[in-house]
């Protein structure tokens, strides 16, 4: 999971610069604190650190495999210094998340549905935010779209077929709760993101495999035997339309960010 993660903020480069990017006009460049709540291997912490350049960036996991991941990316990127990684269980006491604070930005994407009391913990964040504070909650839809209808392997519309079976969850919506938790929603943005295959780079066969594998664990028992022939076909690295020699993938999804402020 943690390579897919880091594959992902690698293919979706352009998406990120512009979400940081936004959140630098919102926030201000001179942001001196910020808070990515459920790291991972920090991916949203890098590129915050990139875009705010004076900031002090803490990553929040429960993990100590991925944040020592990230340890060492922030090494290798010469960002070391500015940021730091705090182990903790973001349903337990925010004792050493506090000692962080206050923060002028808290990040948090593909994170919030993950907790026990997503109530709970917008009240916290409220508090560890400094007044007229900015805080960016991301949610992506599902598991991007990489391959064309008619991939020249079975049925058309595979691909299709896979993300209705396999994506059983409602939406996210945070609106309500951030409202209820004392801060000013400004924006509920869409990010609708489509990247070729030039625009998504080298990196994108190897994200466009992984992703498709995690979605054929979940598909045995939910899709026809002839689309499970087809997407194992398209897995196998020996098949001529495998996705790891495939030049025609491009990367469709959507992702929402909630922006909404401390007064």
């Amino acid at each position: 999971m943690a390579q897919l993660l880091e594959l992902d903020a690698e293919v979706l480069t352009p998406y990120l610069t512009e979400l940081t990017g936004l959140l630098a006009q919102r926030v201000g460049p001179d942001a001196a604190r910020i808070l990515d709540l459920g790291s991972g291997p920090g991916t949203g912490s890098l590129a915050l650190a990139r875009q705010f350049p004076a900031a002090q960036v803490t990553a929040v996991d429960i993990s100590p495999q991925l944040l020592h991941r990230l340890q060492k990316q922030a090494a290798a990127r010469g960002a070391a210094d500015r940021i730091s990684t705090v182990e903790a269980n973001v349903d337990e006491p925010w004792t050493k998340i506090t000692e962080k604070g206050p923060f002028d930005l808290i990040w948090t994407a593909s994170f919030l549905h993950h907790v026990s009391d997503p109530a709970r913990t917008f009240t916290r964040a409220f508090e560890q935010l400094r007044p007229g504070g900015l805080i960016a909650v991301t949610e992506m839809d599902f598991f991007p779209r990489f391959l064309p209808e008619d991939t020249g392997t079975g049925r058309s519309g595979l691909e299709a077929r896979l993300h209705h079976a396999t994506s059983t969850r409602p939406p996210h919506e945070w609106t309500g709760p951030l409202a209820d938790a004392g801060f000013v929603v400004e924006e509920r943005r869409p990010f609708e993101i489509r990247l070729d295959g030039a625009q998504a780079g080298p990196a994108l066969n190897t994200y466009a495999h992984l992703s498709l594998a995690k979605l054929r664990s979940h598909a045995t028992d939910v899709l026809e035997s002839d689309d499970l022939a087809a997407l194992d076909a398209l897995l196998d690295e020996r098949q001529p339309q495998s996705i790891m020699r495939r030049g025609d993938l491009s990367v469709r999804t959507t992702r929402t960010t909630w922006l909404a402020r401390r007064p």
